[in-house]
């Protein structure tokens, strides 16, 4: 998400009188890659280039073709094929041993259907996941589609623009089973007159956002990791008791008075953070009333059975559906002592959460490392 935004911001500062882009998007991995489907690069005509397609041994080359598809103002798709030892092909002695196919697209900068723009509108929505459809391949113009196209899913009158309704129904078909799986990636579709049109179909959840209710030094590290990694970060605090810096590196700092305004949804994950016993206690029956995902309590295992046990005395009860949202102690056990090595462990088990993995090292995966269990 974080590349993403930066995209964005690159594009917003774009001259169209001076600057031609493009955009490069991962619409297809077979076998091992360093990213993923979706990974995308804004590439300029002046050899700058905002993103990344791969750890850095693909964009050399994919700058190259880009430029020359701004050229001639023409999209085009390119593979790069790792699994085989040729020296000539960009990308072997990495040990990816994966073929990745690229999708290169000249931007009508401002034009309001290109690529960029649609991810733009999709970024102004946090509130819910995003389905994005991008032509891969066409023979010719297609409904006046055509390879770099990009159509947003929003229900099925969105796939008008398909125009036969046996293509719309069988790409809505595709889009429902590739959802409930949560991944992305390209399909092949018939059409009525005999050719086949291919559609990279992504899925694009909203940003993470983490909402940290404390004031204290421990807030501003995890604030700042959050920013780094692309997620949204609100703090729920007396203004007048926070450090200044965190005023910079917050989203928005919010008074325990206006907590109910806050936008929590299932992507979020809130934290209880105040170092009062007394503060997190009364706070935890207010968050348990959100949709957040996840709830983290900092402290020890005593402390926070402490508090679930005065409050079941006091005729709160805690649900087993909701005991499995809170998470206390808070956070992977890293051995971390250090706030900043604190902040590392609570984003990592909100990562593993939210990805719904186990956390455990990589190493002991039997499956691909970007695949779910």
């Amino acid at each position: 998400m974080k590349e993403l935004k930066a995209i964005i911001n690159a594009y917003d500062h774009l001259n169209p009188a001076k600057t031609k882009a493009a955009i490069a998007t991962v619409v297809r991995v077979e076998g091992s890659s360093y990213r993923r489907t979706g990974a995308r690069m804004l590439v300029m005509d002046d050899g700058v280039w905002v993103g990344g397609i791969s750890g850095g041994c693909l964009e050399g080359d994919a700058l190259k073709r880009a430029r020359l598809a701004m050229a001639k103002s023409q999209p085009s798709l390119v593979t790069y094929d790792t699994t085989e030892d040729d020296q000539h092909q960009i990308g072997v002695g990495l040990g990816c041993n994966g073929v990745i196919d690229v999708l290169l697209s000249p931007l009508e900068i401002g034009n309001p259907n290109n690529p960029v723009e649609i991810l733009k509108s999709c970024m102004a929505e946090r509130r819910q996941t995003h389905i994005l459809l991008t032509i891969i391949g066409l023979e010719d113009e297609y409904n006046d589609l055509r390879a770099g196209s990009m159509v947003r899913y929003t229900g099925p009158e969105s796939l008008n623009v398909f125009g036969d309704r046996d293509l719309q129904q069988n790409i809505e078909k595709t889009i429902h089973n590739f959802a409930q799986k949560g991944r992305s990636r390209p399909a092949t579709f018939g059409l009525a007159d005999g050719r086949e049109i291919e559609i990279f179909i992504e899925i694009l959840p909203p940003e993470v956002h983490l909402v940290l209710m404390g004031h204290q030094y421990d807030v501003l590290p995890l604030a700042r990791l959050v920013k780094e990694i692309g997620w949204r970060a609100t703090v729920v605090a007396n203004p007048q008791k926070i450090m200044q810096k965190l005023s910079s590196v917050a989203d928005a700092i919010v008074t325990p008075a206006e907590f109910d305004s806050i936008l929590i949804d299932e992507h979020t994950a809130i934290i209880l953070m105040s170092h009062d016993f007394k503060t997190d206690k009364y706070n935890l029956p207010k968050v348990l009333k959100t949709a957040a995902a996840y709830i983290g309590m900092l402290g020890p295992r005593v402390r926070s059975e402490k508090i679930f046990d005065e409050l079941a005395q006091e005729g709160i009860k805690i649900s087993e559906t909701d005991m499995e949202r809170i998470h206390a102690p808070v956070g992977l056990d890293i051995g971390a002592i250090s706030p900043e090595e604190i902040a590392l462990s609570i984003v990592s088990e909100i990562r593993a959460v939210f990805s719904d993995r186990s956390g455990a090292a990589l190493r002991l995966r039997t499956t691909p490392i970007h695949e779910r269990d």
